[in-house]
This record gives C-alpha cells, structure tokens and sequence, in this order.
C-alpha cells in the first residue's frame, strides 16, 4: 500500500528507488571479519533501552490530549537532528494540523493513519514507513492497545501549528506498508534465506550521506553490524535483539523501541532469539556490513 500524490511522482520515487538498490549493489561494501583496533577505539557507543527513556506531551499545548513522546537522541525541542518515539492512545485522532518540519516515521506496534483530513483510512501495522512533508495539512490517528511509533527529522524544532500556516514544500508524503517493502541480500554476501536482509527507505547510500534502511536479522542470528559512517543510529522495529556493549560482557535485551548508535568507524554485537527474527531500523551516513557469526 503506498499512496503518492501523482503518477509523476510515482515514477520519479520509482526510479529512486531502483537507483539506490543498484548503487547499493555496486558499492565496496564487502563484509569484513575485523576493524582496526586504533578505530575502534576512537569509536563512542550508547545504548537507550525503551524502559529508560523519559515521557513527556508531544505537543504540550493539548496537554492530556496530546501523544507521549520519548527521546531517543538529539532534542525535538531545539535545532538540530532528533529522534523519538511517540506513544498514542487507542482511538486517538489529531485535529488537522502541519508541522514546520518534514519528519519521517517508523511504525513499531499498533496502526497507525496518517493523511488529508478527509482522506480515507489507511492504517499502517508494525514495519510500516511514512513520511508527512512541512507545511502539509493533515491527520494523524491510532489504533489499538499498544500504539508506538519512531519518528525523526533532520532539523528542529518540531512545531505544531495549526493548518491555517500551510505552505507548499518539495517534499511528498509517502505511506509505505510491509508487503510494499523490497528486501534485499547485503552486496557481498550470497543470498541465503537465513541470511540477514536489507531494505533501503530513503536517501543514498553512496558519497557520506545520510540515508535510512531497514535491517532483518533471522532467528537465532549471531554476528555483528560494522558501521564505517562517523555517525551511526539504529532503533528496534521488532523482535528483542540481544547487544553485547564493547568490551563488556554485560549483555543487554533490546525490546522494540530501544536505540543504538555510535560516533565513528565501531562494532555492534548483536544476536536475535531462537524462533524470532528481528527488525532494525537504521540512520547512518556510511556503509555498514551486516557480518554473520
């Protein structure tokens, strides 16, 4: 299920994506067993489980009305990059609205809509991918018992206003569902049903900049996920991937809604369950290998 305005945008988005897969497959990003030592230690890590994250209003302004929003990284609040999660209740539904932001948004549990006011339902479910353009008027609604979703934006501050401030922008909203989402094998790396998968979402992934992309672990998967950008961000979508903290042997259970990242070249020990796979969703602006065993 993906709504687009047009079929010219249609097209355009399609022959994005078909770029950024071939670009993904052409690229260096051959598996590598190692990094050097004197990299890795310049490397700085940091693990925000879900229970540790602080809840407050999304939009302070409708008080007990409003969504719980939990930071992650940056702050919403200010300028600058940020991500966080944001918690609705069953049957929520926004008044119309715009945002001053572009912002992009992942579905962890529950449904999630959001459209036109007058648009038709379309609930996106868990692994679901969006995106709501600044200055669009629009609704944002929920539903079910445990409604999360993660949602980022490249600068801040996030704003509410209200949808008598609408402006165009040159960004479309995009409603991406799991059945829509194309999953790859990593280049380097002989396709495999057990293998671990990759789905770009947006940007590239060529040249140091930023993009987003879907990680699928199997079961019972043990490995590591290198990261070569200087920076590097990865939210649980689904699943409760172990993470082992470098030189550490504390090891640590990431229930969706949990965050990892890392500046600089750095190693991630990672390993899902037996029987479930798990699903990340990661911001970085280099290449990063996805390394069985």
């Amino acid at each position: 299920m993906i709504k687009i305005k047009n079929i010219r945008t249609f097209l355009l988005l399609a022959l994005a994506l078909i770029s950024i897969v071939i670009a993904a497959c052409t690229t260096s990003q051959v598996p590598s067993q190692n990094i050097e030592p004197e990299s890795a230690a310049k490397s700085t890590s940091e693990v925000v489980l879900k229970s540790e994250v602080q809840w407050a209003p999304l939009n302070p302004a409708r008080g007990d009305q409003s969504p719980k929003a939990g930071t992650l990284w940056g702050d919403r609040t200010g300028s600058g990059p940020s991500g966080f999660l944001v918690e609705f209740v069953d049957g929520f539904s926004s008044p119309p609205h715009i945002h001053n932001i572009t912002y992009r948004g992942v579905v962890i549990n529950g449904l999630i809509h959001n459209d036109d006011p007058n648009a038709e339902k379309m609930w996106l479910p868990t692994d679901s991918f969006w995106t709501q353009p600044a200055g669009g008027v629009h609704i944002t609604a929920a539903k079910g018992n445990n409604n999360l979703a993660y949602i980022e934006i490249d600068d801040g501050p996030y704003l509410v206003l209200p949808p008598e401030k609408a402006f165009s922008s040159n960004d479309k909203p995009i409603n991406v569902d799991p059945s829509n989402i194309v999953w790859i094998d990593p280049p380097g790396m002989p396709a495999s049903a057990n293998r671990p998968k990759l789905a770009f979402l947006w940007g590239n992934p060529q040249d140091d900049q930023l993009y987003g992309s879907l990680v699928k672990l199997p079961a019972g998967f043990t490995g590591k996920i290198r990261s070569q950008g200087s920076s590097f961000g990865a939210v649980v979508i689904e699943g409760q991937p172990q993470y082992q903290v470098t030189n550490d042997t504390d090891i640590k259970t990431l229930v969706p809604g949990s965050y990892f990242s890392s500046k600089g070249e750095s190693v991630h020990q990672v390993s899902s369950k037996a029987g479930e796979e798990s699903i990340i969703y990661v911001r970085t602006n280099g290449k990063f290998d996805v390394i069985p065993g």
